[in-house]
């Protein structure tokens, strides 16, 4: 079923396969890392191989990206994961962000800092995390827009996501491994589409499971 699936997205794409470079805003190379990681854990080497080619960048598999990348890439490659794999696809995508949340919070966030927000009463430490995630969106966000809100639930709004997907299960994946590794376990994170002033927005609502994080503010 794979390679049936990998060969009719290959024909359907042979004439656009390479994404057309945006040059408006660009996003954190784990984008793309982090889904052929998964790629050859989940089918091995081969496909994934096939899987980039198909999409017109195998040398992003052989060769990975380690500077900020145009956004057009990583949006044409999980547009292209729905079309290759239709029924996997959100798992993929949701693997894809959780193993890039793992590698930030292992290569990004210093270890005192992790220390420092385990020790804090869990509202500052959901304060302390919105306010890194608004600081730093520009590396996951291109040229969206993110703004944050702490309450019940925390918001994560992103205008104009040029990574959007079904769900847009990728970013919801990444917030919740981070809020549950440098919060508390348990949290869970919900996406709605919503509008602003015409644009379209994707809102990440974030909750707790203990009334501490909760009612505090």
């Amino acid at each position: 079923m794979t390679s049936v699936a990998l060969n009719r997205f290959a024909e359907a794409t042979a004439q656009t396969a390479r994404p057309t470079l945006a040059k408006r805003g660009k996003i954190g190379p784990n984008a793309i890392i982090q889904l052929g990681e998964t790629l050859r854990s989940q089918f091995g080497w081969a496909t994934a191989f096939e899987f980039f080619a198909a999409a017109g960048i195998s040398h992003m598999l052989d060769s990975p990206p380690q500077q900020m990348t145009d956004e057009a890439i990583p949006a044409h490659l999980y547009a292209a994961l729905w079309r290759a794999f239709p029924q996997s696809a959100p798992a993929l995508a949701k693997e894809a962000g959780m193993r890039t949340a793992d590698y930030v919070i292992a290569n990004r966030i210093p270890k005192f800092v992790q220390v420092l927000l385990g020790l804090c009463p869990k509202p500052l430490a959901a304060r302390l995390l919105l306010k890194a995630i608004k600081k730093n969106a520009w590396t996951f966000v291109g040229s969206g827009q993110c703004t944050t809100r702490y309450g019940t639930p925390c918001l994560i709004d992103v205008a104009d996501n040029p990574l959007a997907m079904p769900d847009c299960v990728w970013h919801s994946a990444v917030f919740q491994r981070m809020f549950d590794r440098l919060v508390t376990p348990g949290t869970l994170v919900t996406h709605r589409s919503i509008g602003s002033n015409d644009a379209p927005v994707c809102r990440f609502e974030i909750r707790f499971p203990n009334a501490e994080t909760k009612h505090q503010s």
